[in-house]
């Protein structure tokens, strides 16, 4: 168990960092970049549990996940290490999950926009931090191979989380193309993407551009040649 008695040692004012064999390296060395942004990525998660900690299913997934993220975090601390820290059991156990998830979910019919559900936006915050992480991981050496794929893993676990997080009101991205589209058939604003995936517009919008229509279009033109007068 580790055990920690003091916070401040002030040996990293000089902007220098022990790694876990003791080595002194710099806080910007690509080691200590990747470590940090797992913690990064840790910490969103830790947000996200606060919003879901009403469901006990989702908390006890990402609470292992955090659990992970810190022998993650050991293995990049100590580069070419003997003993592994985070096994190939998590990304199998990863894997299961993302596919008991996405049984329920609807097949896509676009691209994903982050956001949603406050809980759902986490979510993806959490991902895209992940991403960073596992390019940071990319290209150094002496590194645990498992690493590189619990990261891919639970990005994507992160992804189809946010989905359910959504309850089937994914934000789908609308492409500019169809948008522009829209605009030059008449329509007053762009469609909105329903929540199954298909562009609708309102019959207010369609009467007022009918209503619009009628208004630019010239009135008749007045006979020069007065009514003849009725005889009384």
């Amino acid at each position: 168990m580790v055990r920690i008695n003091r916070v401040v040692t002030r040996a990293g004012d000089g902007g220098d960092t022990s790694l876990g064999d003791g080595v002194r390296v710099a806080k910007n060395a690509p080691r200590v970049v990747a470590i940090g942004e797992v913690d990064e990525a840790n910490a969103a998660i830790g947000v996200l549990r606060v919003l879901v900690r009403s469901d006990a299913v989702v908390d006890a997934m990402l609470a292992r996940v955090q659990n992970d993220l810190f022998d993650l975090g050991a293995d990049l601390c100590v580069p070419g290490g003997d003993r592994a820290r985070l096994i190939e059991a998590p990304v199998v156990r990863l894997e299961a999950e993302v596919a008991a998830m996405n049984a329920d979910l609807p097949p896509l019919s676009s691209f994903i926009l982050p956001g949603g559900t406050e809980a759902a936006a986490w979510a993806h915050m959490a991902r895209t931090i992940v991403r960073r992480a596992e390019r940071a991981i990319v290209g150094l050496e002496g590194l645990n191979p498992t690493l590189r794929r619990y990261l891919n893993r639970l990005s994507d676990h992160l992804f189809v989380l946010a989905r359910v997080l959504n309850k089937g009101g994914d934000v789908l991205w609308v492409p500019q193309h169809l948008t522009r589209g829209s605009a030059a058939s008449g329509a007053n604003e762009p469609g909105v993407m329903a929540r199954n995936g298909s562009t609708r517009r309102g019959a207010a919008g369609k009467r007022q551009g009918a209503t619009s229509a009628a208004q630019a279009a010239p009135a008749p033109a007045r006979s020069a040649t007065p009514p003849a007068r009725r005889k009384k």
